[in-house]
C-alpha cells in the first residue's frame, strides 16, 4: 500500500493529520509532508478514513 498526494489539490487541510499522525504532519508553512509512504496495512482503515475525508480529494492510496 501507498498513500499519493495530489500536490495540486492538497491545501494542507489538516485533516488527515488529524486522524494518522504516524503518516501525515503539515508544516509551519502549510505543507503537507508524508511521514511514511508505505505504511503498514495493519493502518488502512484510518488511512482509507483519511482519504474519505479529505475536503479537497487530494489523497489516495495505491496498492
Amino acid at each position: 500500500m501507498r498513500i499519493v498526494v495530489d500536490r495540486g489539490l492538497c491545501e494542507a487541510n489538516a485533516v488527515c493529520e488529524g486522524i494518522a499522525t504516524e503518516v501525515f504532519h503539515v508544516t509551519d508553512d502549510d505543507v503537507l509532508e508524508l511521514l511514511d509512504e508505505t505504511p503498514p496495512e495493519a493502518m488502512r482503515e484510518r488511512l482509507e478514513a483519511a482519504v474519505l475525508r479529505c475536503p479537497r480529494r487530494a489523497l489516495s492510496i495505491v496498492d
